[in-house]
């Protein structure tokens, strides 16, 4: 609910004033990746100690997890105490840190570590059965404090921070931005000489993404995770539209790890930390590795130790990966991000009860071949990966994989797709989105032809034979080819001319807008602010269990019955404040049925991309876009609705808002 103890994508919330000294500052050489560490809170919550800091930060040393990058060692609530000295300067609490926080720092300093402390930008810390003074008016004083201590970094709280409302714990509707008091310990902290890496704990409440990059290094996007499995749906529900902010200098906090907790399975452990490290979250351990009672796993101690996975977060493109695709009732997604060198990585997750084998299709994550591709948790290394690639994963678990030497999603080149035999090539594997005679066929061939040529082409979808005139001179040469939807279909060429490579290119497909749906029931059309639910500039909005938004579609058909792909504009901002310590998802219902059959259904993430507060629209005007695949498409109308069938029955009885759709036939 609130950042008892943490590190800490479009578009606006007041702006921010800040002058080039304070970005200066900001540009001080940390924070240029993610920041990894270990932090007392998730195990020991506001009770830590001298003892259990110190034998923590030890095992860094000497679990080698230092040599791997956690070298932030970070004391949260619970080291200082209610009233400030004499002199207004906080203090330790000398019951549990007797010889004090500057030799604290010392002892962690001696082992080559980063001495991070815990704050609060109100005037107490978060509510705990240890009242903590905070600093709000004590900026100036506390950062020249914390710099004669030689901290490393500052995790800065928000608790007790609204005077207009009379200091309550926890706000999550503050009656302004929390953005300037955070704004007062960067300009404190700036006026010391001293590099401080500024962790800006704010629970997204005010979205901040879109100021706390010229505040700190990285801000929290969300409330605590809390120790249960639901919590990594929710909190990558709200990672969805924060993704594209993520920079050298400035990183989305999902907060603390769970890893080592004893709270999840190996399996899930291994999901919590792959998309955390690929999101590119401040890598912070949260669990006890070493105390007097307490020993971290060897198979836990493996995970936080898995170097690919550290590379891939630490990776110095810095881009994080986004969602790709999400099939909610066969209960997986996909995501997938860029990495340097050329390389792609791509996680899959399992969020099923069950093991049980599934398939990467290469172009949900904008590849058509990899020259290599590496499992990461099973340590299989394949060659020439063609289209998809098929794995077990277990139950919750993550199917974690770097793809290098990749093909372009699209391109089929003859060397690694076609099989010769005499005058024709056949391409294997070849992937279509939708089932639709509308994809372009583009054939490039190695030379041209001195005279005009024909060539054959045979689709496995319909295996009509179709002739294709290449006049002379020509290197390439276009026509439509029928495919259907998945990677199991093949293309053969007749020809004399040597082919280099094939290119296929899906349908741009129709757009049908909200405007032009039919409602029933509560579902009521809502004209956005000028700019915003785009590409409509309208939604529809109020879909429970027995309210439809309903078109009439034109199709075509190659046989009885087809899957066509269709593209989703959706909008939610309903964001799991209060509660996400129970089953708050930060997600919403929407259904796609056709023809009176049976709903598909998208369980969606967030897409408001600006404050819930004061943002335009309130972050209930930004559109974001998912794609599902629809049976049961004939030729000629089919009715499409668009609803919330399983209202009764998902996290939310309101379903997400609807902007419209595109049919790619």
């Amino acid at each position: 609910m609130y950042c008892t103890a943490i590190l800490l994508h479009t578009l606006v919330a007041a702006p921010l004033a800040l002058g080039a000294a304070l970005r200066t500052r900001l540009d001080n050489r940390i924070g240029k990746t993610p920041p990894m560490g270990w932090n007392t809170y998730n195990h020991y919550s506001c009770s830590p100690n001298e003892t259990i800091v110190k034998s923590n930060a030890k095992a860094l040393i000497d679990l080698g997890l230092a040599d791997l990058g956690y070298r932030y060692v970070t004391t949260d609530c619970g080291w200082t105490v209610a009233n400030r000295t004499a002199e207004g300067s906080l203090t330790w609490n000398e019951t549990l840190f007797p010889s004090g926080f500057p030799a604290l720092g010392e002892y962690i300093h001696d082992l080559g570590l980063l001495f991070g402390v815990y704050e609060d930008a109100g005037i107490r810390s978060c509510q705990t059965s240890i009242e903590q003074a905070g600093s709000l008016s004590y900026e100036a004083q506390d950062a020249a404090l914390f710099t004669s201590w030689k901290i490393d970094a500052l995790k800065y709280d928000n608790c007790f921070s609204d005077a207009a409302t009379g200091y309550p714990n926890v706000n999550y509707e503050p009656s302004k931005s929390p953005s300037l008091r955070f704004a007062n310990m960067t300009k404190a902290l700036a006026a010391q000489n001293r590099s401080v890496l500024f962790q800006i704990c704010e629970w997204g409440v005010d979205f901040p993404a879109l100021w706390a990059p010229a505040v700190g290094h990285t801000w929290r996007i969300g409330n605590d995770i809390t120790p249960a499995w639901r919590a990594i749906f929710r909190t990558l529900n709200q990672a969805v539209p924060q993704t594209s902010f993520a920079g050298p200098g400035q990183w989305p906090d999902l907060d603390m790890l769970e890893v080592g907790n004893n709270i999840l399975t190996t399996a899930e452990e291994q999901t919590h930390f792959s998309l955390w490290a690929i999101l590119k979250s401040p890598l912070v351990i949260g669990g006890a590795l070493k105390d007097e009672v307490t020993s971290i796993s060897a198979e836990s101690l493996a995970i936080l130790s898995n170097k690919d996975v550290i590379s891939f977060n630490q990776d110095s493109l810095g881009v994080s990966a986004t969602l790709k695709r999400r099939w909610s009732e066969s209960r997986y997604e996909v995501w997938s991000g860029p990495l340097s060198g050329g390389r792609t990585v791509a996680a899959l997750i399992n969020w099923a009860n069950e093991s049980r084998e599934l398939t990467l299709n290469l172009a949900d994550v904008e590849a058509q071949a990899a020259g290599m591709l590496k499992d990461i948790w099973t340590g299989k290394t394949v060659s020439n990966v063609k289209s998809s690639y098929t794995a077990t994963v277990a139950a919750h678990g993550v199917m974690l994989v770097e793809l290098g030497d990749t093909t372009v999603a699209g391109i089929y080149p003859t060397s690694k797709f076609g099989i010769s035999k005499q005058n024709s090539v056949t391409f294997d594997s070849v992937y279509a989105n939708t089932t639709s005679d509308s994809h372009t066929l583009v054939v490039k061939f190695s030379t041209s032809s001195n005279t005009a040529t024909t060539l054959i082409v045979q689709s496995s979808s319909t295996q009509e034979k179709t002739s294709i005139k290449v006049p002379a001179s020509n290197k390439t040469v276009s026509s439509s080819v029928s495919l259907s939807a998945g990677s199991a279909n093949t293309v053969t060429i007749s020809t004399t001319l040597s082919i280099e490579s094939i290119q296929i290119q899906a349908p741009t497909g129709i757009y049908y807008p909200s405007t032009s749906f039919t409602l029933t029931g509560s579902a009521e059309l809502t004209q956005c602010g000028s700019g915003y639910c785009q590409p409509v500039g309208s939604k529809v909005g109020y879909l429970d269990s027995t309210s439809t938004a309903n078109v009439t579609v034109p199709a075509r058909v190659s046989n009885s019955t087809s899957s066509k792909y269709v593209e989703l504009d959706y909008i939610n901002n309903d964001i799991a404040f209060s509660t996400s310590w129970g089953l708050g998802s930060n997600s919403r219902n929407i259904t796609i049925s056709l023809n009176g059959g049976s709903s598909v259904r998208l369980e969606v993430p967030l897409s408001g991309r600006h404050s819930e507060l004061f943002g335009p629209g309130l972050g209930w005007w930004d559109t974001a876009t998912l794609g599902v695949l629809i049976d049961g498409w004939t030729t000629g109308d089919n009715a499409v609705v668009v609803g919330n069938e399983a209202g009764n029955d998902a996290f939310q009885t309101w379903g997400a808002d609807f902007v419209g759709l595109r049919v790619f036939d």
